[in-house]
């Protein structure tokens, strides 16, 4: 089975990387760890090139620590594992990655926005589980923690 892990740095994401230990078995499944680095929302002056954002680079160093932290973690559980950080909209990056490898499941954390703070920013895990080719995990805070 593979399996597409989406992290931020946030714990929902432990939560996500426990639930796949917890969950699936190591032989047999596969995982691919993915951060996503969205775009910044400034406005760029017209002389500069399109696309270039040098304050990406460091956003993507940053990710890679973290689904390398995640990646390790689920290795020494015994689960094959490969990480990836890409650079786009989250929820659109997710949805083509799990439909690029192919994966057979995406596990995603939900922040558990409510109201006018989901509405202004969007649910990456929503709109995940509306568009993914597969099926979609969305695993949520424990509600003893």
């Amino acid at each position: 089975m593979n399996v597409l892990l989406a992290i931020d740095d946030s714990e929902f994401s432990a939560y996500a990387v426990q639930s796949v230990m917890e969950k699936f078995r190591p032989s047999g499944t596969e995982v691919q760890v993915l951060h996503v680095v969205g775009p910044i929302a400034v406005s760029v002056p017209p002389q500069m090139a399109p696309g270039y954002a040098p304050e990406l680079d460091v956003l993507v160093k940053e990710g890679q620590k973290l689904v390398e932290a995640a990646a390790e973690k689920l290795r020494k559980a015994g689960f094959r594992v490969t990480a990836k950080v890409e650079k786009g909209d989250p929820r659109s990056a997710i949805v083509d990655r799990a439909a690029a490898w192919p994966a057979d499941m995406i596990v995603v954390g939900s922040h558990g926005k409510r109201g006018l703070t989901r509405f202004l920013l969007g649910s990456t895990s929503e709109a995940v589980a509306r568009f993914a080719p597969c099926s979609v995990q969305i695993v949520r805070k424990p509600q003893n923690r």
